[in-house]
Parts: structure tokens; C-alpha cells; sequence
């Protein structure tokens, strides 16, 4: 696990909650959700300094309010954990090298996914 963004303004070591970038055609600075991953033309900066924020004059600063939906895992996430882990703690038939309940032949496969085909029975 990556160590966590710290802000981008000179002496403060807080992490990282927003990200800032400059539209410049624009003439807008753009403060969102921290970024998923750093960018060079983008400044991270923590809650403090977000909130001092300021534009140059004639400028126009957009507050981007994330997205509360967005926060933590959705239903789907948890669901799709959920079957991993069963999957996971399936029984393994050696000979076929697939879990023992599972039906069909294999057609295809690239690492670790597998196309399966279902027998006309």
C-alpha cells in the first residue's frame, strides 16, 4: 500500500483531501475530491488550505462537492467481495484444476480468467 498524499503547500505535512487544477483557458481553478493518482499539474491539498483557497483576480474558483454515493464501498463492491472470498474457499478438483462444482469446458484463457462453455445436456 502506497503511503498516503500529503498537501502540496510548502511546510505542511496534513494529508491530502482535494485536488486542486487550473483551467487556464478558462481562467478557472477547479478544487474536486482527491485525484486517484498524482498528477504533475495538479496540487493536492488538505482540508485547511482548501479552505483558504483563493484565485487570482478575474479568476473564477469551482468547489467540486464529492460525490456522497461515491464514498466507501457500493453494494455492488461488497457484494463482489463476497463472492471472491467463496470462490476462494471452493474446493479445488486437481484433475480439472477447476473448483469441483463448476460445469462446462474450458474454451479459453488468459492468466487467471477462464471462458467456459456450457454443455448442451
Amino acid at each position: 500500500m502506497s503511503p498516503a498524499r500529503r498537501c502540496s503547500r510548502t511546510a505542511c505535512g496534513r494529508p491530502a483531501l482535494n485536488t486542486l487544477t487550473y483551467v487556464y483557458a478558462d481562467q478557472t481553478a477547479v478544487l474536486g475530491p482527491l485525484a486517484t493518482y498524482a498528477e504533475p499539474h495538479a496540487y493536492d491539498l488538505c482540508d485547511v488550505h482548501s479552505e483558504r483557497l483563493s484565485a487570482p483576480r478575474g479568476w473564477e474558483v469551482m468547489r467540486l462537492a464529492p460525490d456522497p454515493a461515491a464514498q466507501g464501498p457500493s453494494n455492488d463492491d461488497l457484494l463482489a467481495l463476497a463472492d471472491a472470498v467463496r470462490e476462494a474457499a471452493r474446493p479445488i478438483d486437481v484433475a480439472r484444476s477447476a473448483p469441483a462444482d463448476e460445469t462446462g469446458r474450458e474454451t479459453h484463457r488468459k492468466g487467471h480468467l477462464r471462458v467456459l462453455t456450457t454443455d448442451p445436456s
